[in-house]
């Protein structure tokens, strides 16, 4: 007789351990944050966003609104969710600011952050997102206008700093990832 044995953790197919790296990043208070190491102990929804896109991260930072509003209705704790930008050269700390605030972003458990290009470009290869700037064109004033293709990606990491699983973050099923940030026992 063959018996096959099921557990919970198929439904977290990852488990990359990324405690031991340390990236050095800004929020969008301009305060420092060491990335992973700041989130020590809490489940961590992370998102892969630029403020001038035109459509998959918006989408993803409502996504990720609706996440942290399940999180309150059903009194999940000790969850942070974060928003990193791969755009550090237009996407300031005071611009990450303005962003949360158009969007009326509760920043008690929702950071965004962002940091030099290096670092960005390190922490985006170590967590398999792509992000390629497309060309670059020039408004009458001189201002830059481009856009990126890139990976559309919410990351659950486990309190323990081990990316359990990845989602669209543009088309999440929000009860998916609560019930996958129950299960990871936050």
């Amino acid at each position: 007789m063959l018996f096959i044995v099921s557990g919970c953790s198929d439904n977290l197919p990852l488990d990359k351990d990324i405690s031991n790296r340390s990236y050095q990043l800004v929020d969008q208070d301009s305060s420092n944050v060491m990335f992973p190491h700041k989130y020590e102990g809490k489940t961590v929804v992370m998102g892969f966003i630029f403020t001038n896109c035109p459509d998959i991260c918006p989408m993803t930072t409502h996504n990720m609104q609706q996440i942290q509003e399940q999180l309150k209705k059903n009194e999940i704790e000790n969850v942070e969710l974060v928003a990193l930008s791969f755009d550090p050269l237009r996407d300031t700390p005071s611009v990450l600011k303005e962003y949360s605030n158009v969007r009326e972003i509760d920043l008690s458990n929702f950071s965004f952050i962002t940091g030099r290009e290096e670092t960005i470009d390190s922490l985006l290869k170590m967590m398999g997102v792509l992000a390629i700037s497309g060309d670059t064109t020039y408004t009458e004033n001189n201002n830059p206008v481009y856009f990126y293709t890139h990976t559309d990606r919410i990351t659950l990491i486990d309190n323990n700093a081990h990316v359990r699983k990845e989602y669209r973050g543009s088309k999440i099923n929000i009860d998916e990832i609560l019930n996958d940030i129950k299960q990871i026992g936050n």
